[in-house]
């Protein structure tokens, strides 16, 4: 399943929907001009499920796990769970401080061929701590999806770390981004 047959459309949709020109500031201080707002894309029940189907495709036969990532992975790890059939777990970026007091939470994991799965990646760091998590937990992990990559080195990190990035979207996809509506 690595071919990328997005449905006409879904990239405009997207755009429209999710693609926001407003100030956003980054975890590591930097701040961008315009953003992809996955709350907008996991709203729309529509477009998230033909998003979900369209990174249906990007999965690799082997896979056994979808691993979403706190926060903007989740929703599409259970959307693309329901169109793929193959089960979840859900991660933390730390390990929850009360209750089960686990980082990572869903189905058995150990031994099973995990794919990752985020909503926007730009250097790779998250994704690449999120690839160690799983990995000194026992679940093999080499491959991840996410809706937008940017050009910020992220593939080539994942790379150097033997996980290969797979990629519905690049930002040279999307049209100019919209004027931010207050949420």
């Amino acid at each position: 399943m690595t071919t990328n047959t997005r449905p006409p459309g879904l990239t405009a949709r997207l755009a429209e929907t999710a693609l926001v020109t407003a100030p956003f500031h980054l975890a590591d201080g930097a701040r961008l001009d315009s953003y992809f707002d996955e709350y907008r894309l996991a709203a729309d029940p529509e477009l998230l499920r033909d998003t979900a189907t369209a990174l249906a495709d990007l999965v690799p036969g082997d896979a056994q796990l979808l691993a979403g990532i706190e926060l903007g992975g989740i929703p599409l790890a259970v959307a693309l769970s329901a169109a793929t059939g193959l089960p979840a777990v859900f991660l933390r970026r730390r390990p929850k401080g009360y209750g089960s007091r686990r980082q990572i939470e869903g189905a058995p994991f150990s031994g099973r061929r995990t794919v990752l799965v985020d909503d926007v990646v730009r250097s790779g760091g998250q994704l690449l701590a999120m690839a160690r998590i799983l990995r000194i937990a026992g679940a093999p992990v080499s491959d991840a999806l996410c809706v937008l990559e940017r050009p910020l080195g992220g593939r080539a990190l994942l790379a150097e770390h033997n996980v290969t990035l797979h990629s519905l979207l690049t930002e040279t996809d999307l049209p100019g981004p919209r004027r931010g509506d207050p949420a």
